[in-house]
């Protein structure tokens, strides 16, 4: 199955109406060990570990965020110079060392077609990149998390 159809086909809305972005379907543990997969040197060039406190417990974790400031960063830049709207992105990562949730929309991939062609290459790597750091923000910590959070009956 081509990219586009496949991301078509994943049932987005509904996931949403629950609150979860689709990439709660990812395993996590596969994407632990497609991460080794990946050489560290790349690895290195998008993702970096930040300590994050989590409140009210004050619970401290490593958390993954962006490098803004690597090579991956100067690709999204590089590309943005032909893509507002990855521009926009980049612009928004390197500001905050973050993959922010609302930064690429569901809506916005299909409606955008000029800025989100889904048989470009680029705009994959981007969308995969993405999705898998959104993914690892919500379930790298989640079991530390649901373990420390107090008790309120």
């Amino acid at each position: 199955m081509d990219f586009e159809k496949c991301y078509k086909k994943t049932n987005h809305d509904s996931l949403q109406a629950e609150g979860k972005g689709f990439w709660s379907q990812i395993d996590f543990e596969k994407q632990k060990e497609f991460y080794k997969r990946i050489s560290p040197s790349t690895f290195d060039e998008i993702w970096m570990y930040c300590e994050s406190t989590y409140y009210p417990s004050e619970t401290k974790a490593d958390d993954i965020c962006a490098v803004a400031t690597g090579n991956y960063q100067k690709y999204l830049a590089d590309f943005g110079k032909s893509n507002p709207r990855i521009a926009k992105y980049a612009e928004r990562i390197k500001a905050s060392g973050d993959f922010g949730g609302f930064d690429i929309q569901y809506g916005n991939v299909l409606t955008d077609e000029k800025n989100f062609d889904l048989d470009d290459p680029n705009i994959q790597l981007i969308l995969a990149v993405h999705y898998l750091s959104m993914n690892d923000q919500e379930k790298r910590n989640a079991e530390l998390i649901e373990r420390n959070l107090p008790n309120i009956e």
